[in-house]
């Protein structure tokens, strides 16, 4: 195989590495350097800048250069975490025709997906013009906890920037691989990963070059940025303080303000004092105007503490899903831009009770090890084996509008899961697969990926079809589901391609919901079962007195038609005791019939 690149497509800085005799190189630009701006630029005549000189363009010309693209990859324009940000960036942010979110420069639209395929296509550029040859497979490196329709835009947009692309991994696990390639560790291993523009937690077990992930959280939408926009937000008050003018319209000035913040906040990661000055900022008729303004680093922690806890919770999570304490944890390592941060390393160093392991470079961690990933594919790099997992559960809608899991979160992947559904109801032609992926006890609470139908069913009694349903996610997480009748061997097969990311809710809500609602949820699942149970009682009573009439007495028979109707009359209402009751009778009763029968036999 030709060489293989690895590449962490970040939302602030995007690094791209290959191995080179066995060892991984990060491969810098035309200036030398090792990290690039995740920044894209479309001038006038619709030519690209990219990177260090797109960034450089920003000031002149800031609603036609788009950055942080990331966090809108895979995404609707209408999710809560695209309408919170919108406003905030100097370039426009619009709705596609199907609802995605789009940014418009230079009077044209582009997606998330095209814009991300330009920097790869200048980080594939870089790599050839190092090389002298051409280069066409990669890695990509992706958040741990982008959903489906997420990593799936990410190989989009490889395939759009003429990459073969071979895998999609896991930030945080690439950056576990280039720590225990390098330092031949083993141990429980924890990789907290603060990015600029998400932030993911994984805890691995590391052995003889086995990689095994046992657990992940995380937050497509907390990092650097969020830390940003509370010092633009803070630089803008101050100045309608000082003015009484609100200039939080004007991109121009938005721009300015917002790489003010930037610089302040990588200036206080060293300097206990900073100063803002940003000289004509605005005028009106009254003259320009100028902001200045002292930070200090107690100011700036103070202003984003409650994120910085945001992620400790997630650390919480992250253990108890591995059945493991902070004193289980062997080696801590710190991954991302914003790990820079005094009060992030603080915090999470309290937590952990250990200070942080420093051989693995936070911004150039990932990319190296997505090139070790891309090593083992190529066959440069030997002895690795990589077990990651999903982050969210994957089934089916079921009767009664349950959601039941065919596999588990955080299970290992790839994985393939096969489960033996039927019908629920008589003659039915044909079954709805609802694929879902989350964790809440109700479909209507999940995320919809997809639906498909399996048509064909010869006509039968409700309980006779058998339906082999089978999940298969491959090792990009990606998720393939298949449909098959057992009767007939018709079968429907769906590579999950979903049109929609989830929402800010639906990802890393997801499993804080499934926390706070699990009693409620759990009345829910106890109701729907017992609803789903009290309906195959009352039908398999039904036919049973049919069937042996001639050996059930009247008076037996009358009690159990009794029973029958006010397990019915229970089920037309909302009163769960009622029907509780009501199926006790029943089943009771309804015993009787399985006595006389076995009694006469």
């Amino acid at each position: 195989m030709s060489v293989v690149i690895g590449i962490d497509l970040g939302t602030t800085n995007s690094v791209v590495a290959m191995v080179e005799g066995g060892m991984p190189v990060v491969i810098p630009n035309e200036e030398g350097n090792r990290t690039i701006p995740s920044v894209v630029g479309i001038q006038k005549d619709g030519s690209r800048l990219v990177g260090s000189m797109a960034k450089r363009q920003i000031m002149s010309s800031p609603g036609n250069t788009a950055y942080a693209v990331k966090r809108l990859i895979g995404r609707k324009y209408k999710d809560d975490a695209v309408q919170k940000v919108a406003h905030l960036y100097p370039y426009k942010i619009a709705e596609a025709p199907n609802g995605d979110a789009y940014v418009v420069l230079n009077d044209r639209q582009y997606s998330p997906q095209e814009i991300s395929a330009m920097i790869l296509d200048y980080l594939r550029g870089l790599a050839e013009e190092y090389r002298g040859e051409k280069v066409t497979d990669a890695v990509i490196t992706v958040p741990a906890y982008f959903d489906d329709t997420q990593r799936q835009a990410t190989k989009d947009a490889g395939r759009i920037a003429g990459l073969n692309v071979l895998r999609i991994i896991n930030e945080p696990t690439a950056a576990a691989l280039a720590y225990g390639v390098r330092g031949k560790a083993s141990g429980t291993v924890v990789v907290y990963d603060f990015g600029g523009g998400t932030f993911d937690i994984t805890v691995l077990d590391v052995s003889e070059g086995v990689f095994q992930v046992r657990s992940t959280r995380g937050d497509t939408f907390l990092g650097g940025e969020d830390i940003d926009m509370r010092i633009s937000e803070f630089l803008l008050s101050e100045f309608e303080r000082q003015y009484g003018v609100d200039i939080s319209d004007d991109r121009v000035v938005l721009q300015r303000v917002r790489d003010a913040s930037e610089k302040a906040k990588i200036k206080l990661s060293t300097l206990k004092e900073t100063e803002v000055n940003l000289p004509f900022l605005f005028a009106d008729e009254s003259g320009p105007k100028h902001l200045q303004a002292q930070i200090t680093r107690a100011q700036l922690e103070q202003m984003v503490e409650d994120l910085v806890d945001q992620t400790i919770e997630h650390c919480k999570g992250a253990l108890e899903d591995a059945g493991l304490g902070v004193k289980d944890v062997d080696e801590l390592l710190l991954v991302g831009g914003q790990t820079k941060m005094p009060l992030v390393q603080h915090k999470v160093a309290r937590f952990f009770g250990k200070e942080p392991n420093r051989t693995v470079h936070p911004d150039e961690a990932v990319a190296i090890g997505a090139s070790i990933q891309a090593g083992i594919l190529a066959g440069d790099v030997g002895d690795v084996l990589l077990l990651d997992v999903i982050p969210l559960s994957l089934g089916i809608e079921t009767e009664g509008g349950m959601f039941t899991k065919l596999i588990e979160r955080n299970k290992s992947v790839p994985i393939s899961v096969t489960q033996v559904f039927t019908t629920s109801q008589d003659y039915q032609p044909m079954v709805n697969i609802h694929v879902l992926q989350g964790e809440r006890a109700l479909a209507k609470d999940n995320k919809s990926l997809a639906r498909f139908e399996l048509v064909g069913i010869p006509p039968a009694k409700r309980g006779v079809p058998k339906i082999e349903v089978t999940f298969s996610v491959d090792a990009d997480g990606i998720l393939a589901v298949t449909a098959k009748d057992l009767g007939t061997n018709q079968e429907k097969s769906v590579r999950i391609r979903p049109t929609s990311g989830m929402s800010e809710g639906d990802i890393e809500a997801a499993i804080r919901e499934a926390e706070e609602y699990k009693k409620k949820d759990e009345e829910k699942r106890e109701a729907v079962s017992l609803r789903n149970k009290a309906q195959t009682l009352i039908y398999a009573t039904e036919r049973s007195l049919a069937q042996f009439k001639e050996r059930i007495p009247e008076e037996d028979a009358a009690r159990i038609m009794e029973d029958i109707r006010n397990l019915k009359s229970a089920l037309s209402g909302q009163d769960f005791k009622a029907i509780q009751e009501a199926f006790r009778q029943l089943e009771g009763s309804a015993v009787r019939i399985s006595e006389l029968v076995y009694e006469g036999g």
